[in-house]
Order: C-alpha cells, then sequence, then structure tokens
C-alpha cells in the first residue's frame, strides 16, 4: 500500500488511501484483473489518484468474469452506482462499485476479497459512497451477504447468496437452510 500511496497526489485524501489499499491487495498477489477494471477506467483511475506514476508503467487488469455471472456484476454495478452519495466523486464511486460487485465474485468474506482489514473498513467505505443503500442493513447482516439481498429484491427476487458465498468459511452461518 505504501508504495501505491507514494505516487498519489495526495496521500493524505481518504480516497487516495482507500484506493490505494483496494489495488495494493490485488497487485501484491498480481491480481490487478481481480478488481474488475476496464482499461479506460483502469487509466483514469491511476491519473485521478495516483499522478506521479508514469500511467504507462502500471500493468492494466484485464477484467475477468465469467458470463455466468455477468449479469450479477452489472446489476450489483447499477445498484451501487444509483446509491451513491452524490457528495463524492462520480468517478470514484463507479470504480469503487465495480471493485465491490467483482469481489461478490471470490469466495471470502467482502473484507478479506477487497483486501481490507476488517468489516468496519468496508463499513466506512460503503457509509462513504452509498450511505442510502447502506442504511438499509437494519438487520446488521455481512455486507456480501446484504448487497447480495439488495440486488435480488431490485429485481423482485428472493434474496440469496452473491456468487462468491458458497466458497465461504461461514456459508453454513450465513444461509443455514442451504446445508
Amino acid at each position: 500500500m505504501r508504495e501505491w500511496l507514494g505516487h498519489a497526489a495526495n496521500p493524505a485524501s481518504a480516497d487516495s488511501w482507500l484506493f490505494a489499499k483496494l489495488i495494493a491487495a490485488r497487485d501484491a498477489v498480481g491480481e490487478l484483473a481481480l478488481l474488475g477494471l476496464q482499461a479506460p477506467q483502469w487509466r483514469r483511475l491511476v491519473e485521478r489518484h495516483f499522478s506521479r506514476t508514469s500511467v504507462a508503467a502500471v500493468p492494466l487488469p484485464l477484467s475477468v468474469v465469467s458470463s455466468e455471472h455477468a449479469e450479477f456484476v452489472r446489476g450489483l454495478h447499477a445498484l451501487l452506482v444509483a446509491h451513491a452519495d452524490p457528495h463524492v466523486d462520480a468517478a470514484d464511486a463507479h470504480d469503487l462499485a465495480t471493485i465491490i460487485a467483482h469481489a461478490c465474485l471470490r469466495p471470502d468474506h467482502l473484507w478479506r476479497d477487497l483486501g481490507l482489514a476488517g468489516r468496519d473498513e468496508v463499513t466506512w467505505m460503503l457509509t462513504r459512497y452509498f450511505p442510502a443503500l447502506i442504511a438499509r442493513n437494519v438487520d446488521n447482516l455481512r455486507w456480501k451477504k446484504f448487497l447480495a439481498a439488495q440486488y435480488a429484491l431490485s429485481l423482485g427476487l428472493q434474496p440469496g447468496p452473491a456468487p462468491g458465498c458458497p466458497g465461504c468459511e461461514d456459508y453454513g452461518y450465513c444461509f443455514p437452510q442451504a446445508r
């Protein structure tokens, strides 16, 4: 993370700190593609927050999402963007929605899939960018479960797990009826 913050135009910015952490977690293991950002989106994000590096020197992630999960990613992304706080940078909210939707495809807790330190960091991030949506989590559901449920409800469907949930160690806890 320090390397990415070292390239930040404003290292004290909460937004740059967040994106540095999200990117560094994937970059450290050679998985930038798991961010889900397309090349133009990636370049603009790097230019916005990490302008002290050469965009050409930063490897471009290639989005990897199966056709089986593409609809979920598009739908969750749209739901998040529709609930973005108008006071945050719209491009940041769009990019973050992409990263979150793709993280929901992976088989762990959302905070681990994002490379964050815990649920509190996810709560901070979601509250900063998507407060109206997050205010609906009155039952204090785990974030990945909550986001998948909100997506399903937005389609008039019964809530169910995100695509990555079945691989999680706590799947039986979150979805006991699925056992």
